[in-house]
């Protein structure tokens, strides 16, 4: 499919994996705002920053693992599911909110095919086999009697979470959250889904403009949590290994601090603000505006593949999802019957109210789930606000008495 066709395609039904929409347009508002002239910083961050450890999980004696990022020791456990594509880094930012405003353990999972996991059959991302990875490494790490659990995932991540909890395998299943993922949008969308993988770029020659790719984009709105988590959806051209072993340790020393919440005027907004996290326009050295068109991408990020030299090796995908397209039925089929039949607390977050099909209509309105829905922000919703996605995640456990508070907690209303 051309460009101009998929800018046609509404971007409820382009993000059933993980996977937003090209940017249509650049946003609006940042061109005259002062210091808005400072080139962004695209280098990537290393996890130290966010995760206290990693680690390999063997499951089985053929060696087969999964990587994991853990921060916290004392709580609820929080097993973080990304979407397709996307690694466990995607909750970087995420989880050190989310740390800091309640007690909690955080448990982020390199997939099966993602990041830095390993396994004999990586394209077998069937719902079935991917809940049994999660159940697996579980027990794997906890044994018998793991803490109270909470399984929490995005897009792809949120069906596999669902199906994990609907497995019954899990005694100390506490909670389940799932992060804009619904199945009558996601079954949509799976006949765009092939055409959209194959618009995206197939060849980076750094990791820098990959990252800044991600940003323009609009894939991820947040540079900094794109600065984090994109080397882990790339792999060496040359060697077939994670890009997150490109990433030195001391890039994340040297970075600067993070920076304040910004507001400007977003696109389409009528002058409401945007906040931390979110898209917002820029211009380079030159003050050239930066537009974030998938027309302009095109130019400088070609789909066809680029051949790297050998001494500068470039980086493509992690993960070819276009070959496991006879699964993806199967992640979102029968999705929000197993998301209400669930017997703990639920909750649904949203990028839109439009997302919501008939089923969880009628479930929300018989209090079945507790539903949020944070507007402003793109798909990749944890990663474009992870400080809001954090209160209302903290907000739901307090709520539901599975963990205590600190200092910088403070209550967010349920919303629609």
């Amino acid at each position: 499919m051309e460009g101009s066709a998929l800018k046609k395609i509404r971007p409820k039904l382009m993000a059933p994996m993980g996977l937003p929409p090209p940017s249509t347009k650049p946003p609006r508002g940042g061109m005259s705002r002062p210091g808005m002239g400072r080139k962004r910083d695209y280098h990537p961050i290393h996890w130290t920053r966010y995760f206290t450890s990693a680690e390999n999980v063997v499951i089985n004696e053929e060696g087969d693992y999964f990587h994991v990022y853990r921060r916290g020791s004392v709580g609820p456990l929080l097993v973080l599911l990304h979407g397709g594509g996307f690694s466990g880094l995607t909750w970087a930012l995420f989880a050190e909110c989310i740390e800091g405003m309640v007690s909690c353990q955080v448990l982020a999972i390199d997939l099966r095919g993602h990041g830095e996991s390993k396994t004999h059959n990586e394209e077998n991302l069937s719902a079935e086999t991917q809940a049994d990875d999660i159940v697996t490494v579980i027990k794997q790490m906890f044994g018998s009697d793991p803490p109270p659990i909470v399984l929490i995932g995005h897009s792809m991540g949120g069906a596999v979470a669902v199906h994990a909890a609907a497995t019954e395998q899990l005694p100390t299943l506490a909670g389940l959250i799932v992060i804009d993922v619904v199945e009558g949008t996601a079954m949509e969308a799976l006949a765009s889904m092939q055409s959209f993988l194959r618009s995206r770029p197939k060849h980076f020659p750094s990791l820098e403009q990959a990252i800044e790719w991600s940003v323009r984009s609009g894939q991820i709105r947040n540079a900094e949590s794109a600065r984090v988590s994109m080397p882990g959806q790339l792999s060496n051209e040359l060697t077939g290994e994670c890009a997150t072993s490109e990433v030195r340790l001391e890039t994340s020393t040297m970075s600067p601090p993070r920076s304040p919440p910004s507001t400007v005027s977003p696109p389409e907004s009528g002058g409401n603000p945007i906040k931390h996290g979110e898209c917002i326009a820029e211009e380079d050295e030159e003050g050239i505006n930066v537009e974030s068109s998938s027309s302009k991408q095109k130019d400088s990020f070609p789909a066809t593949p680029v051949a790297p030299s050998p001494a500068t090796p470039g980086f493509r995908w992690r993960i070819d999802l276009t070959k496991t397209e006879h699964h993806w039925p199967g992640w979102f089929h029968n999705l929000s019957a197993k998301f209400l039949d669930v017997p703990v607390a639920k909750l649904l977050l949203l990028a839109g109210i439009d997302r919501l099909d008939r089923e969880l209509t009628v479930g929300q309105m018989q209090g079945k789930f507790q539903m949020q829905v944070l507007p402003q922000c793109g798909h990749a919703v944890h990663e474009d606000v992870p400080d809001k996605v954090a209160e209302v995640v903290a907000t739901f456990l307090v709520r539901n008495r599975l963990t205590s508070a600190t200092d910088k907690f403070h209550w967010v209303m349920p919303a629609c």
